[in-house]
C-alpha cells in the first residue's frame, strides 16, 4: 500500500513529468480517450455531470466538488490507431511508377502512444480546490513507406501537448455548484515532408513550440434525486509558436506562426435509476472551425514562408452509456458514441485518415479498499472510410501543384485504459453527494 500511495503522490504533484505523443483517439489531433478510463468505459457519456469519476473535472471543472474529501486519480491509456492510404487512381499509380516512388503510404499510425493524466481535488467546507494534467492533443503520423508520391505532402507529423489545470469549485447551495480552472498548456510541433519526388529527397522540417494559457468554467446541478447536469465551457487557446524552417541546400529560416485550438461546450446527464443501474448521456461541440488557414511568417519580416492549410468543420460527439453495480465492490461499464469529424473529404491530407466515427466501449471498476478504487477499460473506434483526394480540381486547400494523388484509408482504432484513485481522508469523514455519482 505504501508504494501505491507513492506512486499517487509523483502523479499528483509532478504534472511537469508529465509528457504524451499521441495519435487522435477523438476528432482531427484531440485526445478525449486519453484523459480518464473510468470514461472510455462509458464511451464519456456523463462527462460533465461528473459520471466518469474525477476526470470529470477535464471538461467541467464545477464537477470537483462531487467528490468529497481529498483524492488523487492517475490514468494511463494506449491508443492504437491504424491506417494506411491505398491508391487505385490511375493517374497517381501511373505517375508514381514513372518516378520509381511507391503509390501507397503503407501504415501511417506506427505503434501508437501512451497518454498519460492526473487528477487531485481537497475539500474544504464548500470549497474545493485542485488540479488536472493531461495532454488534450495530440499526434504521431508517419508513413511506412518514405518513399511514396505523397511525401512532398508528409513523411512525418508529430504534436505534443502537456495542459496543466489549476481548479476551484465551489457549491452555491444544495442544487448549484459552479467551478472555474485556469489552462496552462504547453505545445510542440515538429512537421516534415520531402523536399521534391526524387527517391531519398532531404526533408523539409518545420519546428515550433510555445506556452499559452486559456481557463475553463462549468456548472453542476442536481435538481431532482439521483440526477446530475452540468456543462462545461473550454476557452480557445492561442497559442503563438516560435520556431525554425529547415530547407536542403538553404540557411534555416527562423519562423513564427499563430494557431488556435479550438474551444467547446460539453453538456452531461447522469441518473441514478436504483440501487444497481444508472444512465449517462453526453454532448460536445467543438470550434474546429478556428484552426483553418496558418501563415507560417518568417520571424522579424512580413515574408510569409509557407502557409499550412486545414479549413477543419465544427465537430460534435453524442453518447450514452450505462453503469451497473455487480455488488459493492465490482462496477461493469458499457457506452456507444457517434462523433462527426472535423475533417471533411474536401480538405483531409496524409497527416491524418480522420473521418465521422462510432464508438463502442466496456470497462470495469474494482473497489479494492474503501479508499483504492482500479478502473480499466476498452475502445473500439469504427472510423469511416477515408478517401483523399490532391489534384488541382479538388478544392483541397492541401494540394501542392503539380502532384495528384488520390488514395483511400480504412482507419480504426483501438484503446485501452487503467486508471488507480485514491482516496487519502477516510469516506465517512466527509458529507455525502448525491447518489450515484461519488463511488466511496
Amino acid at each position: 500500500m505504501a508504494s501505491i500511495r507513492k506512486a499517487l503522490v509523483l502523479a499528483a504533484v509532478s504534472a511537469t513529468a508529465i509528457t504524451a505523443a499521441g495519435s487522435a483517439g477523438a476528432s482531427s489531433f484531440s485526445l478525449r480517450s486519453g484523459q480518464s478510463a473510468e470514461g472510455l468505459g462509458l464511451s464519456f457519456a456523463g462527462a460533465a455531470s461528473g459520471g466518469i469519476g474525477l476526470g470529470a473535472m477535464a471538461w467541467n471543472p464545477a464537477t470537483i466538488v462531487l467528490f468529497p474529501g481529498r483524492n488523487s486519480q492517475l490514468n494511463a491509456t494506449y491508443i492504437l490507431p491504424r491506417a494506411a492510404y491505398e491508391v487505385t487512381d490511375p493517374v497517381t499509380l501511373g505517375t508514381a511508377r514513372a518516378l520509381g516512388l511507391q503509390a501507397g503510404s503503407g501504415e501511417i499510425g506506427g505503434n501508437g502512444a501512451f497518454v498519460p493524466a492526473s487528477y487531485t481535488n481537497f475539500q474544504v467546507g464548500d470549497l474545493h480546490i485542485g488540479w488536472t494534467t493531461g495532454a488534450p492533443y495530440g499526434l504521431s503520423s508517419k508513413p511506412e513507406n518514405q518513399n511514396f508520391l505523397g511525401q512532398v505532402y508528409n513523411r512525418s507529423a508529430t504534436v505534443r501537448t502537456l495542459n496543466f489545470a489549476p481548479t476551484i469549485g465551489w457549491r452555491v447551495n444544495d442544487w448549484l455548484a459552479l467551478g472555474a480552472a485556469m489552462q496552462v498548456q504547453y505545445l510542440d510541433i515538429t512537421l516534415k515532408r520531402a523536399s521534391s519526388l526524387a527517391v531519398g529527397a532531404p526533408p523539409v522540417i518545420l519546428e515550433g513550440d510555445d506556452l499559452a494559457f486559456g481557463f475553463r468554467v462549468g456548472a453542476v446541478l442536481t435538481p431532482w434525486q439521483g440526477a446530475t447536469i452540468g456543462v462545461g465551457y473550454r476557452s480557445v487557446v492561442e497559442h503563438d509558436l516560435e520556431g525554425s524552417l529547415a530547407r536542403p541546400g538553404l540557411p534555416t529560416l527562423p519562423i513564427n506562426a499563430r494557431l488556435h485550438l479550438p474551444d467547446s461546450i460539453t453538456v452531461g446527464y447522469s441518473q441514478v435509476l436504483n440501487d444497481r443501474w444508472t444512465v449517462h448521456l453526453g454532448g460536445e461541440w467543438t470550434n474546429w472551425s478556428v484552426f483553418d488557414n496558418i501563415p507560417v511568417n518568417v520571424t522579424g519580416t512580413p515574408i510569409t514562408a509557407t502557409t499550412l492549410n486545414f479549413e477543419y468543420d465544427d465537430s460534435v460527439y453524442v453518447s450514452a452509456g450505462a453503469e451497473y453495480a455487480w455488488n459493492d465492490r465490482l462496477t461493469l461499464r458499457g457506452g456507444v458514441a457517434y462523433e462527426w469529424s472535423a475533417v471533411s473529404d474536401r480538405v483531409r491530407n496524409v497527416i491524418i485518415s480522420d473521418n465521422d466515427r462510432l464508438w463502442l466501449s466496456a470497462g470495469i471498476g474494482y473497489q479494492a479498499t474503501p479508499q483504492l478504487r482500479i478502473d480499466a477499460s476498452y475502445s473500439h473506434l469504427f472510423v469511416k472510410e477515408a478517401p483523399i483526394d490532391l489534384s488541382p480540381t479538388s478544392g483541397n486547400p492541401s494540394y501542392v501543384a503539380p502532384v495528384t494523388y488520390r488514395a483511400v484509408a480504412e482507419p480504426s482504432i483501438d484503446i485501452v485504459s487503467v486508471s488507480l484513485t485514491y482516496r487519502w481522508d477516510r469516506p465517512q469523514a466527509a458529507p455525502a453527494v448525491p447518489a450515484g455519482v461519488y463511488k466511496p
